[in-house]
């Protein structure tokens, strides 16, 4: 079966390709590089001994959305994760989170509707949470209004896709991520941000490499055990995996509703101050940081109730933060070696 990745270069994307490959599936790859490097197609080879066929189109440009499908109308499946995910950048330009993660996903679906039947996996995140009254969280918690750009397009994207499952044949699944983490255990793909890290981990394993002079900590007065903000950490691996398994069970039509929704972490928060601690110890390295004010966008704590992917998809993580970190810092060394 084809399977069409949009934004499969990225860090999540690249992951899931793999996971796709190692499953039999043919994958097809679009992605526009604005965030990731045509370099990420070798070490996919590396990892399964293929490369997957890549397009550079930019999702925004309808009229090559429309090519695209025209030329491909053997897709089974499509896994979108195209899309800018930077909180304090969508703060700052939110024009450009809302032209790019809701024009190119309407683009998508436009092409999906006019199939007689489509399975469509959606890259959803917990920022639709907020900050939710209640841990940990479930999947019927009320969803708060967005305190970004980029969270308001997830909502918003959400419901799109929600409203046009409604009147078409696609059947889509939508995943909200907590905190992915980490890298392939054999560093061949990892997370590849460019620029300066808007995510807690690399940004921690690059001041680790001597890159950044010292790792700022957003607040330490959070209601919180140690007074920094608690996230739940997910190895990228295993999230990746859901994605196949998500897709498996609309392919084979297990899903009991037209779009279905699972939250994807491991159920444990963790602070900013125990990713550190946890950095330091699967490193070795001692970690410079000094305390600045809270970030504007940032909620105080997030961790999934996970209960529903465990038991309704069939899913569940497996690795621990160790695990995750010490990936990361081996993704790290070797990028930088």
């Amino acid at each position: 079966m084809k399977v069409l990745v949009t934004g499969g270069l990225g860090f999540i994307g690249s992951h899931t390709v793999v996971e796709l490959q190692n499953e039999g599936f043919e994958v097809i790859v679009v992605d526009n590089l604005s965030n990731t490097s045509l370099n990420v197609l070798d070490g996919i080879k590396n990892i399964t001994g293929q490369v997957p066929a890549y397009e550079n189109i930019d999702l925004r440009e309808k009229e090559k959305v429309q090519d695209f499908f025209k030329r491909h109308q053997d897709i089974s499946g499509v896994i979108h994760f195209a899309a800018s995910k930077a909180v304090g950048e969508s703060v700052e330009n939110p024009l450009l989170y809302y032209e790019n993660n809701i024009n190119a996903l309407v683009y998508v679906l436009q092409e999906l509707q006019q199939k007689p039947e489509a399975s469509f996996i959606f890259s959803s995140s917990c920022t639709v949470y907020g900050q939710a009254k209640k841990m940990p969280i479930t999947e019927d918690a009320e969803l708060q209004q967005a305190v970004s750009p980029y969270g308001n397009t997830k909502a918003v994207g959400e419901e799109i896709i929600s409203d046009t499952a409604k009147v078409t044949n696609i059947n889509a699944i939508l995943l909200r991520y907590f905190n992915p983490i980490g890298s392939h255990p054999s560093a061949e793909i990892g997370e590849l941000p460019i620029g300066v890290p808007q995510n807690l981990v690399p940004f921690i394993t690059q001041t680790g490499f001597g890159l950044r002079k010292e790792l700022a900590v957003y607040g330490d007065d959070y209601p919180t055990p140690d007074g920094t903000a608690v996230r739940d950490y997910i190895h990228v691996v295993d999230l990746a995996k859901a994605h196949v398994i998500a897709l498996q069970r609309l392919l084979n039509k297990k899903n009991t509703a037209k779009v279905e929704t699972f939250n994807l972490g491991t159920g444990t928060g963790s602070s900013v101050l125990e990713v550190i601690n946890t950095f330091e110890k699967v490193s070795g390295k001692k970690l410079p940081y000094k305390i600045v004010g809270r970030r504007e966008g940032d909620i105080t704590s997030a961790y999934a109730n996970t209960d529903k992917a465990n038991n309704v998809l069939g899913w569940k993580a497996q690795s621990t933060l160790e695990e995750a970190m010490a990936s990361a810092w081996k993704w790290e060394q070797k990028i930088r070696s």
